[in-house]
């Protein structure tokens, strides 16, 4: 079942879902972010990770070579035309052994042609989420630093799952900083 605003901010309040948690909407002249009618708007921190074919290398999630992105802290992150920035969350999360949250891009950004990308947040998961930034259009595009750029649903199911993402040990499970690939050996 899909959660309300009313079980986010008790989850933040009890649980520390979300952490720092904003319990209402901030959107003047900023693209908005906080807590929805049944989401919570979460924003992008100053760290981005910025797609570079500098080194000619090759995109290879089992042998990822970290010279394929050129690291920048700053408020307004660039992203070159049909390129791509990695980014994180302000916000950390910590999502309960029954709950799976899906994290769906802002139609601000959308509108052009800007795409978030980011995989759910499993069953016991914590840690700031790693996001995936597309700029889809043939013109550099602008991600502003401490607004909002996705919306995160929360579903939560009838029964806890058998085995936690914390419990296998995920290998993103409280990651800090923007986290490229891993696959493990």
């Amino acid at each position: 079942m899909l959660k309300s605003d009313r079980w986010i901010r008790r989850m933040s309040a009890e649980q520390a879902l979300i952490v720092p948690f904003v319990g209402e909407q901030v959107s003047r002249g900023v693209v908005s972010w906080g807590l929805s009618s049944y989401g919570y708007d979460i924003r992008v921190a100053d760290e981005f990770k910025i797609f570079t074919n500098v080194h000619s290398t090759v995109v290879d999630p089992k042998n990822f070579d970290e010279r394929s992105f050129v690291d920048v802290r700053t408020a307004v992150c660039t992203i070159p035309p049909n390129s791509f920035a990695l980014a994180r969350t302000v916000e950390y999360f910590r999502i309960p052994r029954n709950v799976l949250a899906i994290c769906l891009g802002k139609s601000t950004y959308a509108r052009c042609g800007i795409i978030v990308n980011v995989t759910p947040f499993e069953p016991g998961w914590e840690g700031f989420a790693t996001l995936e930034v597309s700029n889809t259009t043939p013109l550099p595009a602008r991600i502003y630093a401490g607004e909002g750029i996705a919306q995160v649903l929360f579903l939560e199911a009838d029964e806890e799952c058998e085995v936690s993402y914390a419990e296998r040990k995920g290998k993103y499970q409280g990651q800090e900083g923007v986290k490229p690939p891993v696959v493990r050996p």
